[in-house]
């Protein structure tokens, strides 16, 4: 018996009426024969986990620069605290647990280096926007292997519309609310996680103190990292166990909304975060202007992805800085920017 029938039956028997089932996946742009071992969305994560895309993560900033901490969050460590929470969530729920974990590994795939920084720089320099959403989703529709992974439909949903960035987690428009419950568990676990692990580093770094946030947050969060992730994770089940969409309670979203205010007034516009914030968007400034001018160099570069011939230069330019790490960054503003110093042909 072909051993993905039997994970298909049992998600027939297991899995809430809510859940989305493999076998009732939309399918992908190119059909392909069906794998004898693993659902759709079981091979969506694999496609993922083992993309070069993800193993970028690790040496992409969360919110400290080229952190020399080695405790401090990377874009691949949040990766992997989403996916731990949005999983407990969706198995709750009865969800589809392969189907959460797949969109999570892959939601930040398409952040450029220097995080955030990263996204506002190529945003101002790139006319059409930057936003690393829609670059996660051109990742694994486009860029991985030169040609992309061909995700299933609901994986590519959840990607593009896990992002809300100062906006609220339940959208006011449902146009940019995922399609299935298991896409909108990534939009709550996402922000769950970045808020309580910012919190966290802010704290190890010495940039605050605990008794810094505001009482309300903490008399309702939790005065505990884990006491925070385990009140919120479990407001989210228990609001959405009914509920045709995912949700938490008014008292927690409210403090979760205040959490992330305090976080952006004293943390992520500290003085110390932007004052490497301004380096940082030097070196992407620098680097577009470099490659721009030198499109020889840009196109030997990205030889390896399968693009039209118009596309233009711009396009290409910000597909090659956002793969970079923070490190590579660094590595090729000092190859091409920086001046060398002089060595004579022949010694006298």
């Amino acid at each position: 018996m072909i051993i993905r029938k039997t994970f298909e039956e049992n998600e027939q028997k297991i899995f809430s009426p809510r859940a989305c089932l493999s076998i009732q996946s939309k399918g992908r742009v190119h059909p392909e024969e069906e794998c004898p071992t693993r659902t759709i969305f079981m091979r969506d994560r694999d496609r993922i986990l083992h993309s070069e895309a993800f193993r970028r993560l690790k040496h992409k900033t969360q919110v400290f620069l080229v952190a020399s901490n080695d405790l401090y969050r990377t874009r691949l460590t949040h990766t992997l605290e989403v996916s731990g929470i949005a999983r407990t969530i969706s198995k709750a729920l009865l969800l589809n647990e392969d189907l959460t974990e797949a969109i999570t590994l892959g939601h930040d795939l398409g952040h450029p280096p220097f995080g955030h920084v990263g996204e506002q720089i190529l945003n101002d320099l790139y006319k059409p926007g930057f936003k690393h959403n829609v670059q996660s989703l051109r990742v694994v529709n486009r860029l991985e292997g030169g040609k992309g992974l061909n995700l299933s439909f609901e994986v590519r949903d959840g990607i593009l519309k896990h992002s809300k960035g100062m906006r609220p987690m339940p959208p006011e428009d449902h146009k940019e609310q995922a399609i299935t419950l298991e896409g909108q568990i990534v939009r709550f676990a996402d922000r769950i996680s970045y808020l309580n692990h910012d919190l966290d580093d802010a704290i190890r770094s010495e940039m605050l103190d605990i008794q810094d946030v505001p009482q309300t947050i903490l008399k309702t969060l939790g005065y505990r990292y884990s006491e925070r992730i385990n009140k919120m994770v479990t407001d989210v089940i228990t609001m959405s166990e009914t509920s045709d969409e995912i949700s938490m309670s008014d008292d927690i979203l409210r403090e979760t909304e205040n959490l992330k205010s305090f976080l952006y007034e004293n943390v992520y516009t500290h003085s110390r975060i932007m004052e490497e914030a301004v380096k940082a968007k030097k070196v992407i400034y620098d680097l577009y202007e470099y490659f721009y001018k030198n499109t020889d160099l840009l196109m030997e570069k990205t030889s390896w992805i399968d693009y039209q011939q118009e596309t233009p230069i711009e396009r290409r330019l910000v597909d090659y800085i956002s793969t970079m790490t923070d490190y590579y960054a660094l590595r090729c503003h000092q190859k091409y920017l920086t001046p060398k110093k002089w060595f004579k042909l022949k010694e006298d």
